[in-house]
């Protein structure tokens, strides 16, 4: 073994902890007051416990002096009492305040994974992130208060009972010690395998969440591949992962369980079997020997507390361990979007020798890319599949940072722009055209909340979509399914941009918006864009030539560069690129998706 690796291990580990009880800490700080009232209150329960075997002490006494036992009884009674409701107030109590401990937890949860940059989204499964805000944050419950106060009382109450049984005989006490010391020893070496099994079978539970979200994220292609049972084994090899540490973790808090028993067994045994030997020998009186025997089942009490906010400790850990990963991941500022002022002038932008990869080690998606786009007017970004243009988009969102260069709104540099300022002047509209479960009226105004019922009637009309919202059962309150399952693909996209248009953006940016569209529709979309390009800044991704001969500049990109700008006709001419693409329709005929 290399000797000199062991202290470097030894500070990892007692680092860990710290960073552990720190973030712990965290969570209990605004519930420190209530955790300190359901501490008291155990508190208090326990101190009489602790008192019982001395009242036992004194009632023997009393019967072997023949001296009255009512004070004593009605002692007793009081005490058992008020420990009774000082318990079960407490755990009322903590039982609380630990939900209250889990709701903070997921809401802060949730607002951090909400902003998380999409680099880190890209880095990390959305299963795994959604285990973290349900089963993770659910571990916490328990060692956020009962495995505070359970280690809090069962230390006091261990050292209280600890010096009222050295006070009764210290002979019995160093026999009881000595029982517990040898099977604690063996109990702690438990511990740390307790808390491994834990970590990984949370892994494993976010391992199937991912499993499941894949599944239901093409839960149409699965059924049409005929890949149901392919897909049941995979999620079930992540469900039996998830089983199998989950069960080494309970062979271990049962041999836990086990020796706590065992310790509790053997110290009666010697105690009884030294203690009768000194009550013979005349060294100490039976009830000496009575009070100690029930300060000795007492002191179980207390070291079972102790074990379980250890083993709470260690399932805990492992949580608190998997929900500050997601604290250091990047994220961005909190959004506070306000309403973009009517008849804000359009928004120009320029890319300055933009370079950009998605991460060390990747080819590069942009090299050098330049070109202005003035202000208001269309322009029609195009080039082979993989040239680059949607991350054109993206950058300008900010969505990723150029590696290299500068990207420019109004001519600021979009890194110096608050964040959320900078996309409240912009539409935008995805190539999958995402719709959200819900109604469709939540989807319309998802990106303007303020929008009156008169704007949403007006972009209804603009984008066709008044037909569609009159022969829906509820109307704009129909529920339109998961991602918009209920509507068909040419549906999702005018209600896409519709959600654009109603936000009324100085920059609008139309990542394909029309690829699913009918023919008729497709034409009464191009007109209304041709329309919001008169006081708008369009900036349209397009595959379809009927898209973009219309648009006031073309800017033809291959190979992640600007290879070509100018008009259709312009570079029909002067681009070979461009003249081969526009002569296949570039790359997809007009008309061929159904709305």
């Amino acid at each position: 073994m290399n000797t000199a690796s062991a202290p470097e291990a030894t500070g990892a580990e007692s680092l860990r902890v710290r960073e552990t009880l720190r973030a712990l800490y965290t969570y209990i700080r605004p519930h420190r007051w209530t955790v300190a009232l359901g501490l008291l209150l155990a508190l208090v329960g326990a101190a009489g416990g602790l008192l019982q075997p001395l009242a036992t002490k004194a009632l023997v006494d009393r019967l072997s002096s023949g001296g009255t036992l009512a004070t004593v009884l009605w002692a007793l009674t009081v005490l058992v009492l008020l420990s009774a409701v000082a318990e079960a107030f407490g755990a009322y109590v903590l039982e609380r305040t630990a939900e209250s401990v889990v709701l903070a937890a997921r809401r802060s949860l949730i607002g951090r994974l909400l902003r998380l940059r999409l680099t880190a989204v890209d880095r990390t499964q959305p299963g795994d992130l959604m285990s973290r805000v349900t089963s993770d944050t659910t571990l916490l419950r328990a060692v956020s208060t009962q495995a505070v106060v359970n280690a809090a009382t069962g230390t006091v109450t261990l050292i209280a009972a600890v010096v009222v049984m050295a006070f009764l005989d210290v002979v019995l006490l160093g026999v009881t010690l000595g029982v517990v010391v040898v099977v604690g020893a063996g109990a702690a070496l438990v511990m740390p395998r307790i808390g491994r099994a834990a970590e990984r079978s949370q892994a494993a539970v976010g391992e199937m969440s991912t499993d499941l979200e894949r599944v239901f994220g093409a839960f149409r292609t699965v059924k049409a591949s005929g890949a149901e049972e392919r897909e049941t084994a995979r999620v079930e090899a992540s469900a039996r992962r998830a089983w199998r540490h989950g069960v080494r973790g309970a062979k271990w808090e049962a041999l836990l369980g086990t020796a706590d028993n065992l310790a509790a067994e053997l110290a009666f045994l010697a105690v009884l079997a030294v203690g009768g030997a000194r009550v013979a020998s005349g060294d100490i009186p039976v009830s000496t020997l009575i009070a100690f025997l029930l300060y000795l089942f007492f002191l179980m009490e207390p070291v079972y507390r102790l074990v379980e906010a250890a083993t709470a400790y260690q399932e805990g850990a492992a949580a608190i361990a998997r929900i500050t990963e997601v604290d250091r991941l990047p994220a961005e500022p909190p959004s506070a979007y306000g309403p973009v002022p009517t008849g804000a002038r359009p928004a120009s932008v320029r890319f300055e020798d933009v370079s950009f990869r998605y991460g060390p080690g990747l080819p590069p998606i942009h090299r050098r890319v330049d070109f202005e786009v003035p202000g208001a007017g269309m322009t029609a970004f195009v080039g082979p599949s993989g040239a680059g243009k949607s991350t054109v988009f993206a950058l300008i969102e900010r969505f990723y940072e150029a590696t290299g260069g500068r990207v420019l709104v109004d001519g600021t540099d979009v890194r110096q722009w608050p964040l959320s300022e900078l996309r409240s002047v912009i539409g935008y509209v995805e190539q999958d055209a995402p719709v959200l479960a819900g109604t469709l009226r939540e989807n319309l105004v998802f990106s303007a909340p303020g929008a009156t019922d008169d704007d949403v009637r007006a972009v209804l009309a603009r984008t066709g979509l008044d037909t569609l919202v009159d022969r829906l059962p509820h109307g704009l309150d129909t529920l339109v399914g998961h991602r918009g399952s209920k509507l068909s693909g040419g549906e999702r996209q005018r209600v896409a941009i519709a959600r654009a248009l109603l936000r009324r953006p100085r920059l609008l940016l139309l990542d394909e918006a029309t690829s699913q569209l009918d023919a008729v529709n497709e034409l009464a979309l191009r007109d209304v864009i041709a329309e919001t390009a008169r006081e708008t800044t369009v900036l349209v991704v397009a595959h379809r030539l009927s898209t973009v001969t219309d648009a006031d500049r073309i800017v033809v990109m291959d190979a992640g560069r600007v290879r070509a700008i100018g008009t259709h006709e312009e570079l029909v001419a002067e681009d070979a690129l461009y003249a081969r693409l526009a002569a296949t329709q570039l790359l997809t005929p007009a008309g061929r998706a159904a709305g």
